[in-house]
């Protein structure tokens, strides 16, 4: 994943529809709380916010974002490092689904903010401090 320099806002207005456009003002700012960080375009359709090299035992690495999400037309995504690894937290957060290291949210607002700050907080600390099994991470800012 590489990040693209291009600007956030302008990606923003262009989310489509205004639901999704909506949940990622406001995930913006979230995230920019939680994190501590500005906010970045990551490949395409991501909004990133800090970065790291991640390296598995496969031999696999690149870099990502630290917090990030994706206003996609079904559902806004919001990348974690594992989702199984919030199990409880997901439990209390309302409507939504997973993936293996995703989260999907169709409706903000119907979720609740501070189990999604505390879930988004863990992630990033778990990152930060590299305890994503199978994987060496390296915070590059």
């Amino acid at each position: 994943m590489e990040r693209t320099g291009r600007d956030v806002d302008e990606f923003l207005a262009e989310v489509a529809p205004s639901r999704r456009r909506t949940d990622a003002e406001a995930l913006v700012a979230l995230m920019r709380e939680v994190s501590g960080r500005a906010p970045e375009m990551w490949s395409g359709s991501i909004v990133g916010f800090g970065a790291c090299r991640y390296r598995y035992a496969s031999g696999t690495e690149g870099e990502m974002p630290l917090l990030g999400f994706s206003p996609r037309r079904a559902a806004t995504t919001i990348y974690l490092d594992r989702a199984d690894a919030h199990a409880d937290s997901l439990a209390r957060l309302g409507p939504h689904t997973t993936g293996a290291s995703c989260l999907y949210v169709k409706d903000l607002d119907a979720v609740d903010r501070d189990v999604l700050r505390g879930i988004l907080s863990d992630s990033q600390r778990r990152l930060v401090e590299d305890e994503l099994p199978g994987a060496t991470i390296t915070v590059l800012e």
